[in-house]
């Protein structure tokens, strides 16, 4: 197995390492006194990065990038899946559904470069602040890690969005007809929801550490639970949402509501959690307090 991204403090060795494929997730360093140190991708990047370690409670954080996340998804989320409802469009209209919905891609692309954002900064160092790279020291923007799975994982989601953003914007109007709803309304839904479902992917596997994992008690094995849940719902309603060029219509309206609701709900979950996880000390979150030592 390779090392993860992260530098070892001077003097202290590297230990085994576990992750999914090419991807480090999970990682042990030990010290020149003996201490044993655990590092998860997920949580440093969540907790010690400076965008969001020690800023605010959980349930309030406006200077947290990490708080906005979970606001921008949760509000993104919601569009969604009051969108798909039934009772929703019969009670704004078919043009206030579709605004309902591109709308909700605006808030879900905004959430996912934050992401994207914290996924860059997350620190370089084992221990944040004390031994910091020269590149911790300024703000990113942009970088290019894809041996990195949550780079890879929140740069893909991203991508993923910027094609709900199309798709939400062509289908407001109504006046394409079948050919042109293929190709301006279904084929970048499609393509969202193949980007959604890598990038949830990669997530899983990042808590994971491998293929498959059950930690109920852990809150960021729930969100990516959640959020792979939720992308394989939005994957059945892209599919079922195909136009069927004879008609005009849909496949499955049925399936595509279902699917597309059901998904918002999960992704709506997922978001509450973002919370708590951001302020929960969990046994790999912060490298500096979490060791043992060898005997």
């Amino acid at each position: 197995m390779s090392e993860s991204y992260v530098a070892a403090p001077a003097g202290w060795s590297r230990g085994d390492s576990h992750g999914f494929g090419p991807f480090v997730t999970h990682e042990r360093f030990r010290s020149p006194d003996g201490r044993v140190v655990e590092w998860s991708s997920r949580e440093h990047r969540k907790q010690a990065g400076r965008l969001d370690a020690g800023r605010g409670s959980t349930w309030w954080a406006p200077t947290a990038v990490g708080w906005w996340i979970g606001v921008l998804f949760a509000i993104g989320s919601l569009c969604f899946t009051a969108g798909a409802l039934p009772g929703y469009v019969d009670w704004v209209g078919t043009d206030a559904d579709a605004i309902t919905f591109f709308v909700g891609s605006l808030f879900f692309t905004s959430a996912a470069y934050l992401q994207y954002l914290q996924t860059l900064n997350a620190p370089h160092a084992l221990r944040p602040g004390t031994d910091a790279t020269p590149g911790d020291r300024r703000l990113r923007f942009w970088t290019w890690e894809p041996a990195r799975i949550d780079w890879s994982a929140s740069a893909v989601q991203l991508v993923g969005t910027v094609f709900f953003n199309v798709t939400t914007l062509a289908a407001l109007d109504t006046s394409l007809n079948a050919t042109q709803a293929h190709r301006l309304v279904w084929v970048p839904d499609m393509a969202g929801s193949i980007c959604f479902l890598v990038a949830s992917g990669l997530a899983w596997f990042e808590v994971s550490h491998g293929w498959w994992s059950w930690r109920l008690r852990s809150i960021s094995w729930r969100i990516a639970a959640l959020n792979l849940a939720g992308s394989i719902a939005f994957g059945v309603s892209a599919v079922a949402s195909k136009i069927v060029t004879t008609t005009g219509e849909p496949r499955n309206i049925m399936l595509v509501n279902l699917g597309t609701a059901l998904g918002g709900l999960c992704f709506f979950a997922g978001a509450l959690y973002l919370f708590p996880e951001r302020t929960h000390t969990s046994p790999t979150a912060a490298p500096t307090a979490v060791s043992t030592t060898l005997r």
